[in-house]
C-alpha cells in the first residue's frame, strides 16, 4: 500500500503456541485452535498486501496448516522463510516470517542460533532450549524499497541467554541494515518485560531500535496492553514486541494494537495475543 512517496506496511507478530498432545487446563488442541488463528492472520492482513507476519513456536505441521489456510483462495499468495530450530531443517519450533511474493521479492535470508555457535543448531548459555533468529532481506516489487525483517523467540528460563541473544540480534541488525541505511523490523516473543536486561539492551541508548508501542500516541493504540495471557491461570505480562530501527531510520508510526485471543466461544487461539502495527517507510 502506497501513500505519495511513503510505503505503508502492516506488521503482525504472534506466538501461536506449539501443537501439543497434552494440552494444559483451559487449552484446546491445535486442531480446534487452527482455524481461529488462521482467520486472525487472514483478516488482519487482507487490506494491506505489504504485510509481514512473524510467528513463534510453530511446528512444521502447524506451518503447513497455516500456509494452506492463508493460500486457500489464491494458491501461492503467501510464502515463508524459516527452519526448525533443532536441526536447521524442519525439526522443532520455527520462528518464520510470512510474506506475499507478488509484493516482496526475497533477496536473501538466514537463520542465526542465539548461542556461542550461531552458525549451527545449538543452545546458548543458561537457555533451556535452542533459540533462533530468522532474518530476511526483501525488496518491494513496485517501489524497489528494501527492508530487513526478523522474527525471534528468546528463552523463557535463562536471563543470561536472553541478554546475550539481544546482543547477537543487535549485531545482526547493524550488519543487515547496512548500519541503519535500510529499515529493519524485529518481531517476536522476547520472554522479557520492560525491566528485563534483554529489553533494556534492545531499546537502550546504544541500540537503534524503538518499541512500536511507545512510538504510537495514546490515540493510536488499540486493544489490550498485555500480550501473554496463558490459558486463564497465569498472570498477564507484556513480553511480545514489534521493534523498528527508528533511531537510525525515519520510520513513521500509524497505529499499534494488541488483539484478543479469546472470544464468545471461550476458546483461546493461543496463550499469547497478536501484536499489530501500521508503519511507513520513505
Amino acid at each position: 500500500m502506497r501513500s505519495h512517496d511513503s510505503l505503508l506496511i502492516r506488521l503482525l507478530t504472534h506466538n501461536v503456541r506449539y501443537a501439543t498432545d497434552s494440552p494444559c487446563v483451559g487449552e484446546e488442541k491445535w486442531e480446534v485452535r487452527a482455524s481461529r488463528l488462521i482467520a486472525e492472520l487472514s483478516f488482519n492482513t487482507t487490506h494491506c498486501p505489504e504485510s509481514f507476519i512473524g510467528l513463534q513456536e510453530v511446528l512444521h505441521g502447524q506451518l503447513v496448516r497455516i500456509l494452506k489456510g492463508l493460500n486457500r483462495e489464491r494458491e501461492g499468495e503467501w510464502d515463508f522463510i524459516g527452519v526448525g530450530r533443532e536441526d536447521g531443517v524442519s525439526a522443532g519450533e520455527y520462528s518464520p516470517i510470512l510474506y506475499r511474493p507478488s509484493v516482496w521479492t526475497l533477496q536473501s535470508w538466514d537463520t542465526t542460533w542465539l548461542s556461542e555457535t550461531p552458525n549451527k543448531p545449538s543452545r546458548g548459555w543458561d537457555a533451556a532450549c535452542r533459540r533462533i533468529l530468522t532474518t530476511g532481506i526483501f525488496r518491494h516489487n513496485h517501489s524497489k524499497k528494501k527492508l530487513v525483517a526478523m522474527s525471534t523467540h528468546l528463552d523463557h528460563q535463562g536471563p543470561i541467554s536472553r541478554l546475550e541473544a539481544a546482543k547477537i540480534i543487535l549485531g545482526q541488525i547493524e550488519e543487515k541494515s547496512q548500519h541503519g541505511h535500510l529499515p529493519a523490523v524485529l518481531a517476536g516473543d522476547f520472554n522479557s518485560q520492560q525491566d528485563d536486561d534483554a529489553y533494556r539492551m534492545l531499546t537502550g541508548e546504544a541500540s537503534p531500535m524503538r518499541d512500536l508501542h511507545t512510538m504510537a500516541s495514546p490515540e493510536k493504540r488499540y486493544g489490550h496492553y498485555y500480550t501473554f495471557t496463558g490459558f486463564g491461570h497465569d498472570k498477564p505480562t507484556r513480553i511480545d514486541f514489534l521493534f523498528v530501527n527508528g533511531k537510525t531510520y525515519p520510520w513513521l508510526s500509524h497505529g499499534y494494537a494488541v488483539l484478543e485471543n479469546r472470544f464468545d466461544d471461550a476458546v483461546y487461539s493461543s496463550d499469547h495475543r497478536a501484536v499489530v502495527a501500521d508503519v511507513a517507510i520513505h
